[in-house]
């Protein structure tokens, strides 16, 4: 099993962004980052109730619950990170195999990344940001990651012709 894990690791190779992959190691290694990324999300949904606590002066000062969970705030943030640069690494790989330029491999992680700074922040500041800020963001991840799903994930490369 461990050696099938590794196998499978170096064969999606997460770890640089340069050589090729073809369509269905792509989509094998989107599929793991995402069912990582799902996984981790899920645990951080049971546990981010415990980072919210009001201070009186009947409440201990050190509450274990909050500690960890901004302990794994703190894992889950990097694990995102790492996610993200995973993501980018085999999809620049793949863009490579298409022959398109590989910086587009950041669009998907960056989207990303603006969605859930508007998601964050719009409620924070509801007075000084629209909602619609949000709601183009939203359009703006899902035309990425469509036009990277169908572009990467199922289309040959080019200048190939199809057997």
């Amino acid at each position: 099993m461990a050696r099938s894990f590794q196998a499978f690791l170096r064969e999606c190779g997460f770890r640089t962004g340069e050589g090729v992959v073809d369509a269905w190691t792509w989509r094998k290694g989107v599929g793991f980052l995402t069912v990582v990324f799902v996984a981790l999300t899920a645990i951080w949904r049971l546990v981010e109730p415990y980072a919210h606590r009001q201070m009186t002066p009947q409440t201990p000062l050190f509450d274990w619950r909050v500690f960890a969970a901004y302990a794994y705030l703190l894992f889950y943030a990097a694990a995102v990170l790492f996610i993200g640069i995973s993501l980018y690494n085999l999809s620049a790989k793949r863009l490579r195999a298409r022959r398109l330029p590989s910086g587009l491999a950041g669009l998907v992680p960056l989207a990303t990344l603006f969605w859930g700074a508007a998601r964050w922040l719009q409620p924070r500041v509801a007075d000084q940001m629209s909602s619609w800020w949000v709601v183009g963001l939203d359009a703006l991840l899902v035309g990425a990651i469509v036009w990277t799903v169908l572009e990467l994930g199922f289309r040959e490369p080019r200048g190939l012709v199809p057997r």
